[in-house]
């Protein structure tokens, strides 16, 4: 795999109002040992729609791992021009914050928000440009916006050489505890 899209839920869909929440560390290390062994395997594009929440906490985590990984390259493909308009100032901070850190920073439609069409053409692009999806997700937390890339990745798995990886919130909780765990000792 060469090139991997990683997506998730948005902030808000988690309940997580503040770049400062306890669980983003959490989201962020289960994000780092899912990508690790596909970099040490041959990743060297890490994509994402850089929405806030777990896309752009995907960004942190390429941009820390390209120190121990230098060849890996990190990529935001937003489907339509000023997507972070109407974001909270600190929100837009953070965002420009990440975009000058990405290796590429992309737009699919050169307009602002027109309708769920560009958001569609900016998927279609993606999952062309890309051998696999990273995804967390975790349908027995309830349905979210993540559920219909997951469903494009499935369609695109079943005709082949696309594959589908999930973050569930699960796996994350296992993090917290062994961690906690750990500082309890």
């Amino acid at each position: 795999m060469k090139n991997l899209l990683v997506s998730g839920y948005r902030a808000h869909e988690l309940n997580i109002f503040s770049q400062k929440h306890e669980g983003i560390p959490y989201i962020k290390k289960a994000i780092a040992g899912r990508l690790i062994p596909l970099i040490e395997d041959g990743l060297e594009w890490v994509i994402t729609p850089g929405q806030y929440g777990v896309d752009l906490w995907a960004c942190e985590v390429v941009v820390a791992l390209k120190q121990q990984y230098p060849h890996l390259k990190c990529s935001i493909m937003m489907a339509y021009q000023n997507m972070e308009e109407k974001w909270k100032e600190d929100k837009k901070e953070y965002f420009q914050q990440i975009c000058a850190g990405v290796d590429y920073v992309g737009v699919v439609s050169r307009q602002p928000y027109q309708g769920i069409w560009q958001l569609k053409a900016r998927d279609e692009l993606l999952f062309r440009k890309t051998d696999g999806l990273l995804l967390v997700y975790d349908e027995d937390a309830g349905e979210g916006s993540p559920r219909f890339m997951k469903e494009l990745a499935l369609k695109k798995q079943q005709a082949g050489g696309y594959q589908y990886i999930s973050i569930s919130s699960e796996d994350i909780q296992s993090i917290a505890d062994e961690e906690r765990l750990f500082m309890d000792l």
